[in-house]
């Protein structure tokens, strides 16, 4: 009789610790910039539960998300996440994403089910690309996301680039590859959609000191999907 018990005992140990090695998932991130002239901010991974989001769609930004989308800060979000028992991969590229760039990292789940990334889009008054809460896999395998470019609501487009990034500060803070213009008048002074949605893209033109934007409407325009997002659950 003891004899069967000690067995049920070691049976009931090894399902135990096979289901916490399920849940715990060290993955290999691979982030793949797929425009032709839009930069990324440092990018932010975040492994975190169900109760927790860097976004959702359809939804009022959050202080944290305006802070990333508008000027690239991606620390209140990392203070978040963590504050919540999530786990991040911060600034794999180490400093910014260019066009047809990738970036890597490797990333511990812990328990944590869910995983989700942030990086604004430059130049863009409040646009990110993002990945709302996708479910981590259980199986070992490599898995791929197509990933859209989303506008935080949070400011109007009138893609002037003039050194802005704070939250609440119209403007554009940069176009990194330098390629930007200036003494446009502004696209717009208005937005009318002020939840989080797929970004409308930019509309640019080809005056580089003049015009309704300082952004070039032959470089820095895209369709969807800006990014790919390379997992393998290891």
């Amino acid at each position: 009789m003891k004899t069967k018990l000690t067995l049920l005992s070691v049976a009931l140990i090894s399902s135990v610790t096979y289901n916490q090695s399920v849940i715990s998932a060290e993955l290999d991130v691979q982030v793949y910039n797929l425009t032709h002239g839009i930069t990324f901010t440092p990018v932010l991974v975040a492994a975190h539960d169900q109760q927790t989001a860097l976004f959702h769609s359809g939804e009022s930004a959050s202080a944290a998300l305006q802070k990333m989308a508008e000027g690239g800060a991606i620390d209140d979000l990392v203070a978040n996440v963590e504050a919540a028992g999530g786990v991040t991969l911060q600034n794999p590229a180490q400093g910014m994403l260019m066009a047809g760039e990738m970036a890597s990292g490797m990333l511990d789940t812990g328990d944590n089910m869910y995983l989700s990334l942030t990086a604004m889009l430059l130049p863009t008054n409040d646009g990110f690309v993002g990945l709302d809460s996708w479910k981590i896999p259980t199986q070992a395998g490599t898995y791929q996301i197509m990933l859209n470019a989303y506008d935080a609501g949070t400011e109007a487009n009138d893609e002037i680039i003039n050194g802005g990034g704070a939250a609440g500060t119209p403007g554009i803070p940069a176009a990194p590859a330098g390629d930007g213009g200036t003494g446009g008048s502004g696209v717009t002074s208005t937005e009318n959609n002020t939840n989080v949605h797929i970004h409308p893209g930019n509309l640019g033109d080809t005056n580089a000191s003049g015009g309704i934007s300082d952004i070039d409407s032959r470089v820095h325009r895209w369709l969807n999907p800006v990014a790919k997002l390379v997992i393998t659950v290891k």
